[in-house]
């Protein structure tokens, strides 16, 4: 799938993104240090029924950086740009990861763009030392040391049947740039409160989905995210870490599907 340019809405820049399909609009936003091919699985069953538009974040593919000490709210207004420069109609918005985030904030920021939002292996309010953890990450990476083994094995398991998908990945986490991944990951790092307490004012269909063996991406997080928003719902796919949409493709599609599937307006959980 050949990899497209566009500027953004009001013409500051310019972002890469792959598209497939036809029908409604579903966007899909990668996590830090991947790019829009790390969602093919989803794009080929997706592109079946939906016209998909799969994003480069900034500073990753081939999308223009935002400035250094970019905050989340930044990549959120980033990633209204970019929908905006697509299409004019209310989108299907799912995000893995630092891409959840960027999802959660738009449907928190922008009822009126988001029909209804996925966050896959999203983080939601850590804990003091995953705090710490990832904070010193953030460190590491902003003094330009970019460490690819490291999420590696925190992402996958050594199962043989998630090597191809764990090759891909170093590929993608080897090809970008410094500047790009440390202003993305000390977004990261400081957006899982950002948009919090926003959740609970999100009424349309959300999806909050991620791996039981998720060591930072937490089930308990996903159900708290479900539970927040005001029609949520979690799934924690067994025996899976963070790189889900690769290593359980077929599932994570079949639930995606399943969301897709459900009314635009449904009613309030009690």
């Amino acid at each position: 799938m050949t990899l497209k340019t566009r500027q953004l809405s009001d013409g500051d820049g310019c972002f890469s993104y792959r598209e497939s399909g036809a029908g409604a609009p579903v966007v899909l936003i990668h996590g830090v240090g991947l790019q829009s091919a790390a969602w093919q699985p989803q794009i080929t069953a997706l592109a079946q029924n939906y016209q998909v538009f799969a994003l480069d974040m900034p500073g990753h593919g081939g999308s223009d950086p935002l400035h250094s000490g970019a905050t989340l709210e930044d990549f959120v207004v980033w990633g209204e740009r970019a929908i905006r420069a697509l299409v004019s109609a209310p989108v299907r918005v799912a995000g893995h990861s630092m891409g959840a985030l960027i999802a959660g904030g738009l449907a928190v920021r922008k009822p009126a763009l988001v029909e209804r939002v996925a966050l896959l292996n999203s983080v939601f309010r850590r804990d003091p030392q995953a705090r710490l953890a990832v904070e010193a990450r953030a460190a590491q990476i902003g003094q330009g040391v970019i460490d690819v083994e490291s999420p590696l094995a925190r992402w996958f398991s050594d199962d043989a049947g998630e090597q191809n998908v764990r090759a891909l990945t170093a590929g993608w986490l080897s090809e970008i740039t410094v500047e790009g991944y440390a202003t993305a990951y000390a977004a990261f790092a400081g957006g899982d409160a950002t948009f919090a307490d926003g959740l609970a004012a999100v009424a349309c269909p959300l999806l909050a989905l991620t791996g039981g063996d998720d060591p930072n991406s937490t089930p308990a997080m996903a159900r708290e995210m479900a539970a927040a928003a005001r029609n949520g719902k979690a799934v924690i796919i067994d025996g899976q870490r963070h790189m889900v949409n690769l290593t359980a493709p077929e599932l994570v599609n079949a639930h995606l599907l399943d969301w897709l599937a459900l009314p635009a307006v449904t009613e309030d959980k009690p």
